[in-house]
């Protein structure tokens, strides 16, 4: 399907008025964008139409020779009841508004109206549309338990249950073109997911992806939007903004919750208006770009503190998931685990190593504060270090106590087999074996700060005998 048309289905124009089709058809396109419309002037060929093409709105003239509009809705009505039905009519009688309403029809517009009424009427019902039909997809999914289009997630390894419902969401509203909103803490892949609703709603058109964070308001607006010759001092020749690349595509908007107030300004009348004025120009054009934007921040938050536009925030999030941390899906630690050693040998060109025994008791309280991004960099680093046989343990301990430690706190190592000479300092009276391991234990938990996965790995032991070790010591 030609991503370029909206809407993606096309809208059914029956008056057998042809002037008055094109003239309408031309409004559409050049007020909102609507290029995709197909027209026709009698009942039969709008019937015959109906029946074999689906579509997303009928605008539909009353005054038409046999069959007649009414009888056009009374088929629609039994045949697609789904299909939105807008009366444009010439006649302007009460009792023939309601009729049609009665009929089915979702709005009543007399030709004489302004036209700008009309507009809002005819992007009111298709909105509501792609919400229903988003609505429709969205519970097939969760009564299948099946994805569509399960190859559109290939990159993410889960079998958490949370990822999976924001899989079903994002193929439920992927033939949107209403922005979607990705929100999440750094490093749980919202760039990946933000690629994922590319590919699913529109894999033929471009993906362009902005960062927003630290671009000031005329930066922003140039890297948008662009600027035509002569706009600025230096400006020799024009450039296409990310908005015009983008076209017929997605442009991914990371970091958003950064813009400064003149930027969502900007932003906020490109969602409205679906257009924009390059810099120096003085006219709008058109868009036609998918939104979508991700942030670790806490939007409404923010916009609480009135850092963030309230009109802005509820635009951005028409659709809006967020994703969990790699902390609430523990259960892909395994599959995560398998998939980033495979790509760090392959881009190490290393032979496969194995995985180091225990290293699942270590991870097992560890919070992954740089979610996957965190783990994945564990790996590679793991891995780069690798020489033969099996992964060793110490770099991921490593990297867990140093992450680990309360603030303030020094780094500190496991001790050691062989102190190097160091002695330890004890009272006249030698503690027992028993006595002394206590204390290790003591001193470990105090140093991870309470983790025991870190405090066993600094002991050298695993984490259940740790926790039998301080269950004895407890009663």
């Amino acid at each position: 399907m030609d991503e370029t048309l909206k809407p993606l289905l096309p809208i059914l124009m029956v008056d057998d008025e042809r002037p008055w089709l094109h003239s309408l058809a031309l409004t559409l396109e050049r007020q909102a964008g609507l290029n995709h419309t197909l027209l026709c002037c009698n009942g039969d060929e709008a019937l015959k139409l109906l029946a074999s093409t689906a579509f997303s709105l009928v605008l539909l003239d009353l005054t038409l020779p046999p069959p007649t509009g009414e009888d056009i809705i009374g088929w629609i009505r039994n045949e697609r009841p789904e299909l939105p039905v807008i009366i444009i009519s010439g006649i302007n009688q009460l009792n023939s508004a309601v009729r049609c309403m009665q009929l089915g029809a979702c709005d009543y517009f007399v030709k004489t109206d302004d036209r700008n009424r009309i507009m809002t009427g005819i992007l009111r019902a298709l909105r509501l549309r792609e919400l229903e039909t988003e609505n429709e997809k969205l519970r097939s999914g969760i009564l299948h338990r099946s994805l569509g289009h399960p190859e559109a997630f290939a990159e993410i390894s889960t079998v958490n249950p949370r990822m999976q419902a924001v899989f079903h969401y994002l193929e439920a509203v992927s033939p949107s073109s209403q922005p979607v909103l990705i929100t999440g803490d750094s490093g749980t892949g919202k760039e990946l997911v933000a690629r994922i609703v590319h590919r699913l709603g529109r894999p033929k058109g471009p993906w362009v992806a902005v960062n927003a964070a630290g671009l000031d308001d005329n930066v922003f607006a140039d890297t948008l939007f662009g600027h035509v010759r002569g706009a600025f001092t230096g400006a020799q020749q024009a450039r296409k903004g990310m908005v015009e690349e983008a076209a017929g595509g997605t442009l991914f908007l990371d970091e958003i919750g950064d813009l400064s107030p003149g930027s969502q300004v900007k932003l906020l009348r490109l969602l409205q208006e679906e257009e924009y004025l390059p810099l120096g120009a003085d006219r709008p054009r058109r868009s036609n770009v998918r939104i979508v934007a991700a942030t670790n921040l806490d939007l409404a938050e923010r916009m609480a503190a009135g850092a963030f536009r309230k009109d802005l925030y509820y635009r951005l999030k028409a659709h809006h998931v967020t994703l969990p941390s790699l902390r609430e899906r523990r259960d892909d630690l395994p599959l995560l685990l398998e998939k980033f050693l495979s790509e760090a040998a392959e881009a190490l060109g290393k032979k496969r190593p194995l995985l180091p025994v225990g290293l699942s008791d270590l991870m097992g309280d560890y919070p992954f504060p740089g979610n996957v991004r965190e783990l994945r960099s564990m790996v590679f680093d793991a891995v780069s270090q690798h020489q033969s046989g099996r992964l060793s343990l110490a770099p991921f301990r490593k990297a867990i106590g140093e992450q680990a430690l309360p603030s303030g706190a020094a780094p500190s190592s496991p001790l050691p087999a062989d102190t190097g000479g160091r002695k330890l300092i004890f009272t006249e009276t030698l503690p027992t074996l028993d006595e002394a391991g206590g204390l290790l234990v003591r001193e470990a938990m105090e140093r991870a700060g309470g983790n025991q996965s870190v405090a066993a790995s600094f002991l050298g032991i695993s984490r259940p005998a740790l926790c039998q070790r301080l269950k004895k010591m407890r009663g």
